[in-house]
């Protein structure tokens, strides 16, 4: 039987310090016998809003609050590939419902209202994705790389950036510098 992390964040515990993973977050979007994609929500792309908007080519206008906005990069697969973690909004080419709160889009044609009040409430741009092949996150899982808490659209669009690791790790309750990088077996 398996059981579906989809709506879940990932936080990297710190047996990946050093690694790609390196305290990230991610958000789980799907996670299916077939394997999981998801977000790194709190990894920077290294450019704002307005220049991927400049990059792409992109006609909306993002007003000044917005503008500074940051791009995360979204994982290490596809990094030329865009996505749009939001709150719900629908209207766009290439959206899929996640929960009743939140949505991706990988259209282009969310960008032209992203950064200004026509687009969703929240939301997050990210540069490629995180994916794990069938059983992959499993293991990952059972060697203690990751642990897991359902995903809280306050952690995802309200907690800053660099804080949103600790806020992830605070929501299940532990010192994680306490856990045990080795895996145990009876």
């Amino acid at each position: 039987m398996h059981k579906s992390l989809q709506n879940h964040l990932l936080i990297a515990t710190p047996s990946q310090e050093g690694s790609y993973f390196s305290r990230s977050v991610a958000y789980l979007f799907e996670h299916n016998e077939k394997g999981a994609m998801g977000i790194v929500v709190n990894q920077l792309a290294g450019m704002s809003l307005e220049e991927l908007m400049k990059m792409t080519e992109t006609s909306g206008e993002v007003d000044r609050f917005r503008a500074d906005n940051p791009v995360m990069m979204g994982g290490p697969v596809s990094r030329d590939r865009g996505f749009i973690l939001h709150s719900t909004q629908v209207g766009w080419n290439s959206s899929l419902r996640l929960n009743s709160e939140i949505m991706i889009t990988t259209s282009k044609d969310i960008l032209d209202v992203i950064g200004n009040d026509n687009g969703p409430e929240d939301s997050i741009v990210a540069l490629g994705y995180a994916g794990w092949d069938a059983g992959q996150l499993e293991r990952e899982l059972e060697e203690n790389s990751w642990l897991t808490v359902e995903a809280d659209k306050e952690i995802l669009f309200k907690t800053p950036i660099e804080d949103k690791w600790q806020a992830a790790i605070n929501k299940i309750g532990i010192d994680i510098w306490r856990l045990s990088p080795h895996v145990g077996h009876a």
